[in-house]
């Protein structure tokens, strides 16, 4: 993180872009206080990790603001906006979460379902418990963060991430603990619950999460590919060199965990839908889906869940952060994939929700962004 002066230094120069009207273009938002406040935010973010393209969006009591600054591809000299496309990695996760919320409110499955009951393959069962579907959904499966299976080509790293390569590795006992008594990220995790899920609804996973998810909420612009029409709009992610990365296909077993794409006006009204409290058929679902199913406490061990922000307690793919000082109870997810860094959060019970994205791999600039993210709901929640 930067020192004081710096932030200073840093915070006056996005003063005077913006009052230069250089700070980045401000869309589909009214003229107001959240979009002067996602201009000014974004501004500084910008300037503060050096990528080479940010956009960023709010939402505040249902008006949305979205703001891009750099390009969105090198040499194009236009800034991301609310319809540029980009991978958002592991956000995927919270939207399985979503599709398990969906089944369980209806009966389709239930959250204490063991994947053995879905999926008729050998199994681990350290400690003679079995993996449960909430276990997958809350990182404590036991399950490693990766599958171990050998690389892929250099231009289809992906292409070894199979269903075939899961089902060896399970066979061959993987967990580190028993499930539910740690907590362990895991991306192995969710892309056996999203298989789970799939066959529980006798469907493909990319079928269902459309059904379920993406087609009800209105999330046109978000699904595991981009239309050869829509690629002009896809943002270009970059290596840690600042090299640009190929965009890479999702292999079928890997939707679960990371193979989304989507847009920040998807993603803010992704976040409306958790924010809406009319009602609706969806209530149970949501009451579901933001429940906090395991608490920190008395969990060993808990690991790599805390970069984007202190693990309270875990929902449905959810890290959830229990208030502190002004900040109050947030919701956060974040993700990266093929140059991306991604970072999206929401405090429930104040009607407030940011997303933010940055085309460039940069550890420290994904530990901003998520700063930045966690101070502005802070300073848009009504008290």
């Amino acid at each position: 993180m930067i020192g004081p002066r710096r932030r200073h230094a840093i915070f006056a120069a996005a003063a005077m872009i913006a009052m230069t009207g250089f700070a980045g273009r401000a869309i589909a938002a009214e003229e107001g206080l959240l979009a002067d406040t996602v201009e000014f935010t974004g501004a500084v973010l910008f300037l503060e990790t050096g990528v080479p393209g940010l956009v960023i969006g709010a939402v505040r009591d249902g008006e949305t603001a979205v703001s891009g600054f750099g390009e969105f591809q090198p040499g194009s000299g236009q800034a991301p906006d609310g319809d540029t496309l980009m991978r958002v990695g592991s956000v995927s996760k919270v939207f399985t979460g979503a599709v398990l919320a969906g089944m369980a409110a209806d009966g389709t499955v239930k959250l204490s379902d063991t994947l053995s009951k879905h999926i008729d393959w050998q199994l681990p069962q350290a400690g003679g418990r079995p993996i449960r579907l909430i276990d997958m959904a809350t990182h404590s499966s036991g399950l490693p963060r990766e599958l171990d299976r050998e690389p892929g080509p250099d231009d289809n790293p992906f292409a070894t991430l199979t269903v075939d390569a899961y089902r060896a590795a399970l066979a061959g006992d993987p967990q580190f603990f028993a499930a539910g008594s740690g907590a362990l990220y895991s991306n192995f995790g969710f892309d056996m619950l999203a298989l789970g899920l799939a066959d529980a609804a006798g469907k493909s996973y990319e079928a269902l999460l459309s059904e379920r998810v993406l087609e009800p909420m209105g999330l046109n612009d978000t699904g595991l590919s981009v239309a050869p029409a829509d690629r002009a709009r896809l943002m270009q992610g970059h290596g840690f060199e600042g090299t640009p990365l190929p965009d890479v296909p999702n292999t079928p077993a890997m939707g679960g965990a990371s193979g989304l794409y989507s847009s920040a006006n998807d993603m803010l009204k992704w976040l409306q839908w958790h924010l809406d409290r009319s009602p609706s058929r969806d209530d149970e679902m949501r009451l579901v889906n933001h429940a906090a199913y395991l608490q920190r406490d008395g969990l060993d061990p808990v690991y790599a869940l805390d970069e984007s922000g202190h693990m309270d307690a875990m929902g449905l793919g959810w890290v959830i952060m229990q208030p502190d000082g002004d900040r109050p109870l947030i919701m956060q997810k974040a993700g990266g994939l093929q140059g991306m860094f991604v970072y999206h959060a929401f405090a429930p019970a104040r009607g407030v929700g940011v997303f933010v994205a940055i085309n460039k791999f940069d550890f420290a600039a994904s530990g901003a962004i998520a700063a930045f993210a966690n101070d502005l709901i802070g300073q848009l929640a009504p008290r």
